[in-house]
């Protein structure tokens, strides 16, 4: 049986951000931080090592239409700045329910998707503790998710299984090879599936839309037993679906992936991707909300493209999504403070 980590840490951790009282949000000081956060070079003895690590990958090699998402992660944090940190909705303040640092960019090979995958594999499992940081990749394109996935499924003791996983996207990504490419943005979830990182029975794929290449491209993640949820079904029966999955993986260790072209290019339209007929920046943020509970371990926000943005709606819109993700494991953590002691913050396994 995998051994699933169960969330202990001291209640003293925090992170720490400017008095934005005193300090404005604007005067962001010499870098320019998700929401604000310390850099993880500068987190004060008693919040390290980080519960969570922001890191960007300004990669997007593996594009099968219009590059560009490799500026994704500093245009995210430029809109993060406005981000907030108490959740009404959740009642619950992230930074004082977790210790979360900002731990730079990922290096990256931009000529070879497979040789980014190993340089982003060295770069983030050198963040943090491995036995206590969680970490959450802002992309660049969705090929970048492989690797943060591989990392998160070694740091929860490599279930044999592999993770179950939530994926908002308008595409599958499941497609085997373009243009004899295997490491691109259309098969990353096939090839971390083919590797053991992710179970495909608890996976499941909320937005997908639009017409496709060939009825071919539904066959893997039919026969692989992921749940896929197309946009119209969503809207018939979506919060059905999204509970009985809950239900279903309980509190197992669970990724979450977020490609932004899931939602309508109305509201988003910074993706190189873009699909009609999506979700609203508001159903997109109620859904990922309806996941409380979910026990989130590690998780992407990627397709991000700031050439196509319009007065920076996609990247602030990333970049609130990051903050749904993180608000969800503060409740958690919140919940397991209350009842676990308070000597540990290990990530049992």
């Amino acid at each position: 049986m995998p051994r699933e980590p169960a969330r202990t840490r001291k209640t003293a951790r925090q992170t720490v951000l400017p008095d934005a009282r005193r300090k404005p949000r604007f005067a962001i000081g010499s870098v320019c931080t998700f929401a604000r956060v310390p850099r993880i070079e500068e987190l004060s003895p008693e919040n390290a090592p980080p519960d969570w690590a922001i890191y960007g990958v300004p990669f997007d090699g593996g594009v099968t239409y219009r590059p560009g998402a490799r500026f994704g992660p500093r245009a995210i944090r430029e809109e993060s700045q406005y981000i907030k940190r108490y959740s009404i909705e959740h009642d619950v303040d992230v930074c004082q329910a977790l210790s979360i640092a900002d731990a730079g960019d990922a290096a990256v090979s931009p000529f070879s998707c497979e040789r980014s995958v190993g340089a982003q594999l060295d770069f983030a499992r050198r963040i943090g503790d491995p036995d206590v940081t969680r970490l959450l990749a802002l992309g660049g394109d969705h090929s970048i998710a492989y690797a943060n996935i591989r990392v998160t499924w070694e740091r929860t003791g490599k279930p044999r299984s592999g993770l179950p996983l939530v994926h908002f996207d308008s595409h599958l990504d499941t497609v085997d090879t373009v243009w004899d490419e295997k490491w691109s943005h259309a098969s990353v979830f096939r090839r971390a599936i083919e590797e053991g990182y992710v179970d495909p029975s608890r996976m499941i794929s909320i937005g997908i839309k639009g017409p496709l290449n060939t009825r071919d491209d539904l066959v893997f993640a039919r026969d692989a037993g992921i749940t896929v949820v197309t946009h119209e079904r969503f809207r018939l029966e979506g919060q059905r679906l999204v509970r009985s999955f809950l239900r279903r993986i309980g509190s197992r260790s669970a990724y979450l992936s977020f490609d932004i072209d899931c939602i309508d290019p109305a509201f988003a339209p910074g993706t190189g991707t873009p699909v009609c007929g999506g979700f609203s920046s508001a159903e997109a943020i109620a859904i990922v909300r309806s996941l409380r509970g979910l026990n989130v371990v590690g998780a992407d926000v990627v397709e991000m493209l700031p050439d196509r943005d319009v007065s920076g709606i996609t990247a602030l819109l990333a970049s609130h999504i990051a903050m749904e993700v993180l608000a969800l494991a503060a409740v958690r953590a919140s919940v397991s403070t209350s009842a676990r002691p308070r000597n540990s913050r290990r990530i049992s396994r």
